[in-house]
């Protein structure tokens, strides 16, 4: 199938260009196709732009064992809607993917039921060296330093200097120190309220993590990147060890930050309560403000949702201080690039800004073959933005299992309305085609090339 996107202002690496493009199968065949190239279909995106497809490289689509959250045919139908057209899932699952087997079964299962592309983390333990040693068809290993479920919490020092000494694959971690959590949560007991979760899972705690999981990254020279960077003290330590006159290793270490935590602070807890519970935990007006700097200078590169859905019921339950109660994480794959097209449409960020973080950045960083951009040979993973279109966000709208937004009722501006997979049209004006079916991403992990810079 051959499809010819004419008259679209094409957002392309460093420019926005009026150029037809044309789809060949899975593959962008070009991008300055002639104005009546021969096509199966013919798309007039005259006043629209096109973007490359999202990537995702951090969500909890919750298959196999927690499916009344979410599965992965309707977290990917949330991506499609969404404009993501690629995903990578965290391990943290029932049971956990800590070894081949069960990355198979994951990969197995997209394969069945996705509408968009996939890719799944292998988790560390401390116990699965070998597996980690071994895993393929990952993007990377990802390490919970700081409070997680099951067997996925690695805090033991010697542990983490093996993973990080003895495997190859690239490292990304959940940074939260699990003695300063848990000397805060003796200060505030079995506290009630939401606000607290904030002091107990503080600025420190994030800033530890980061440092240590850092310092393990530069001793052994092993790519890291850093998950939801929620202070701005890691942003300054990250601009300190890496920006402008470091010595460091750049681009060894790579960072991302979350909408939640550019859009969200402690403020919100009285209106929203525990829907913005989440970890790491909310922080400041401030804090948002020196994130949004870090994106715009650089220190942080990837724009990603950490999309972890609960049911409103579990979100109801009373919070509880880390003793049961209401779950931390929130729903946001289908909303993130149209949070972010709205603040475009307000002049705080730009749609070159936007391809980069969301799409160029998160395809070097897990090194995604043919993805992250438009051009000729890349896969054909795309999405066309309306700019102009101003929407609502409701609960009930929502494509996500869990039906709620931390957004309900949100006006934005600026809205995908149509998405390619692969070639395929999987959304279009609020439709959503469940014939179509993502592939599985290809990495190609290569210690001797310079992944974020392009040579």
């Amino acid at each position: 199938m051959k499809t010819l996107i004419r008259h679209a202002q094409v957002v392309f690496p460093g420019e926005i260009a009026a150029v037809n493009v044309l789809l060949d199968g899975e593959k962008i065949a070009a991008v300055d196709a002639a104005e009546h190239a021969r096509a199966d279909a013919v798309v007039d995106a005259r006043g629209l732009h096109l973007l490359p497809g999202l990537i995702d490289d951090q969500v909890h689509f919750r298959e196999p064992g927690l499916t009344h959250k979410e599965d992965l045919h309707t977290g990917s139908r949330a991506c499609a809607k969404g404009g993501v057209t690629t995903f990578l899932e965290m391990p943290n699952t029932v049971p956990p993917a800590i070894n081949q087997e069960r990355l198979d079964e994951k990969l197995r299962l997209a394969a069945e039921k996705s509408l968009v592309n996939y890719g799944f983390y292998i988790g560390a333990t401390p116990t699965n060296l070998a597996d980690l040693k071994t895993a393929r068809r990952t993007p990377g290993i990802k390490i919970f330093i700081g409070s997680s479920t099951g067997e996925l919490l690695v805090d033991d020092q010697a542990a983490l200097e093996r993973i990080f000494a003895e495997t190859t694959l690239p490292i990304c971690a959940h940074c939260e120190d699990e003695s300063t959590i848990k000397k805060n949560a003796a200060l505030y007991g079995r506290s009630g309220n939401v606000a607290d979760h904030s002091k107990i899972r503080d600025v420190e705690a994030a800033l530890v993590a980061t440092k240590r999981a850092v310092d393990l990254a530069l001793r052994h020279k092993h790519r890291f990147h850093v998950l939801h960077v929620s202070t701005a003290a890691e942003a300054d330590f990250l601009l300190e060890k890496f920006g402008p006159g470091s010595r460091s290793p750049w681009p060894l270490v790579t960072a991302e930050v979350c909408p939640h935590h550019l859009f969200f602070n402690v403020d919100d807890y009285a209106r929203l309560g525990t829907r913005v519970q989440m970890n790491p935990s909310l922080k400041t007006a401030a804090d948002n403000e020196r994130l949004w700097q870090a994106l715009h200078e650089g220190t942080i590169q990837v724009v990603a949702t950490d999309h972890a859905p609960h049911t409103l019921e579990e979100k109801a339950k009373p919070y509880a201080a880390g003793h049961g109660g209401s779950p931390s994480g929130l729903p946001a794959v289908e909303n993130s690039l149209a949070l972010m097209l709205d603040q475009a449409m307000r002049g705080q960020v730009t749609l070159l800004e936007i391809a980069r973080w969301m799409s160029e950045a998160p395809a070097r960083v897990w090194d995604i073959v043919g993805k992250g951009q438009i051009a000729a040979g890349y896969d054909a993973d795309l999405v066309l933005v309306d700019l102009g279109l101003t929407e609502t966000i409701r609960d009930a709208e929502q494509e996500t299992k869990c039906r709620w937004s931390p957004w309900d009722g949100v006006a934005l501006t600026g809205w995908p309305v149509r998405t390619w997979v692969m070639g395929r049209e999987v959304f279009r004006d609020g439709k959503i085609a469940d014939d179509v079916r993502g592939k599985e991403a290809i990495f190609a992990h290569d210690p001797g090339r310079d992944y974020w810079f392009p040579g």
